[in-house]
C-alpha cells in the first residue's frame, strides 16, 4: 500500500528513507556484479549487444547512487536555509536518472551504427544463457524495487525500478539478436548490433517515464488521486467551519503540503477564526501523517 495515500497507515519520513536506500543498495550490489559478467561475456563472445547491456548496467551504478544521495538528502530535517525541507532531492536524482539512460541510449546507439557497417564474426552460443540469467534476474529487481517505490511513494527509486526494467528489456532484445544471428549464420552477424539499437528505443521510453512524474513535481504538479477532496472533507468536517473554497496540494519528496481557504461565520473574533484554522490543521495532520504542512486561510462569510 502507498503510504502517502490518503487511507494508509502512518509511516515516518525516515522509514521510507531508510526502506528505499536499502533497495538501492541492493540494485548497486546486483549491477556490479553484473557489469563484470556482461562485460566478459560480451568480449569473449564476441557480442555487442552483451557488451551494450554492461554499459547499460554501468550506468546503472551511477544512477543508483544518485537515488540513494537523493533519498538520503530528502530525509533531512528542514533548516534555516531550506525552510519547506530538502524533499526535491528525491525527484532531482529521478531527473538525474531518466538523463544518465538517455547518455546510455545515445552512447548505445552510436556503437551499435559503427558494428553494424564493421564486419565482424558472430557471437558465440554461451552468450545466450549468460542473458537467459540476467533477464530473470533484472526483472526480479524490478518487481522488487518498484513495490518498495510504490510503497513509500518515491519517484527517485521507481525511476531506480525502471532502470532495471530497461536493463531487462537491453538483454531480452540482446537475446533475441544473438539468436537471429547464430540461427541465420554468415551474413547475420550484424543481428546482434541491430538488437542493441533496438534496445535504445526502449531505454529511452523508459527514460521518459521516469522523467515526466519527476518533472511534474519539481514543477509542483497536483498529486492524483483523491487528495484534495480527502483534504476538504476533513476540513469542513471541523466545527466552524462553513465551507472551503482554494485547496491545493503538492508533493516534496516523501512530504505534501497543503494550501487551503476556510469559510467561517463572518461575525465572531478574530481569535476564534484564528482558532479554527489550528483545529483544521491539526485535523489534517492527524489524519494524514504524509502532511507536512497546511497553510490555512481564513475567509469571513457573509
Amino acid at each position: 500500500m502507498n503510504p502517502n495515500s490518503p487511507s494508509a497507515a502512518p509511516i515516518t519520513n525516515a522509514e521510507r528513507a531508510a526502506r528505499g536506500q536499502a533497495s538501492t543498495l541492493l540494485g548497486i550490489g546486483a549491477n556490479v556484479a553484473l557489469v563484470l559478467g556482461k562485460g566478459t561475456a560480451g568480449v569473449l563472445g564476441n557480442s555487442y549487444a552483451l557488451i551494450a547491456d554492461a554499459i547499460e548496467s554501468a550506468t546503472d551504478i551511477v544512477s543508483s547512487g544518485i537515488v540513494w544521495l537523493g533519498l538520503r538528502t530528502a530525509a533531512r530535517e528542514p533548516d534555516d536555509n531550506h525552510p519547506y525541507g530538502h524533499g526535491k532531492a528525491e525527484p532531482l536524482a529521478a531527473l538525474l536518472v531518466a538523463g544518465a539512460l538517455m547518455a546510455a541510449a545515445a552512447y548505445i546507439a552510436y556503437e551499435s551504427l559503427v558494428r553494424i557497417q564493421t564486419p565482424h564474426s558472430l557471437p558465440a552460443k554461451f552468450t545466450l544463457a549468460v542473458l537467459a540469467v540476467i533477464i530473470a534476474l533484472k526483472e526480479t529487481l524490478y518487481r522488487r524495487v518498484l513495490r518498495v517505490g510504490n510503497e513509500v511513494d518515491s519517484s527517485a527509486v521507481k525511476a531506480d525500478a525502471w532502470h532495471h526494467r530497461a536493463d531487462a528489456i537491453t538483454s531480452a532484445t540482446a537475446f533475441v539478436g544473438i539468436s537471429i544471428a547464430l540461427i541465420g549464420g554468415p551474413g547475420y552477424e550484424s543481428a546482434d548490433d541491430w538488437a542493441a539499437l533496438v534496445a535504445c528505443g526502449f531505454i529511452l521510453y523508459n527514460a521518459w517515464h521516469i522523467f515526466r512524474p519527476a518533472f511534474g513535481e519539481i514543477m509542483d504538479e497536483a498529486p492524483g488521486g483523491t487528495w484534495v477532496a480527502d483534504i476538504r472533507a476533513l476540513a469542513e468536517a471541523v466545527p466552524g467551519v462553513v465551507a472551503t473554497e482554494k485547496c491545493f496540494v503538492r508533493k516534496m519528496g516523501f512530504e505534501f503540503f497543503a494550501d487551503l481557504h476556510i469559510v467561517v461565520d463572518g461575525t465572531i473574533s478574530v481569535r476564534e477564526g484564528h482558532a479554527i484554522a489550528g483545529a483544521v490543521k491539526a485535523a489534517i495532520k492527524r489524519a494524514r501523517p504524509a502532511v507536512y504542512n497546511v497553510l490555512v486561510h481564513v475567509e469571513p462569510h457573509d
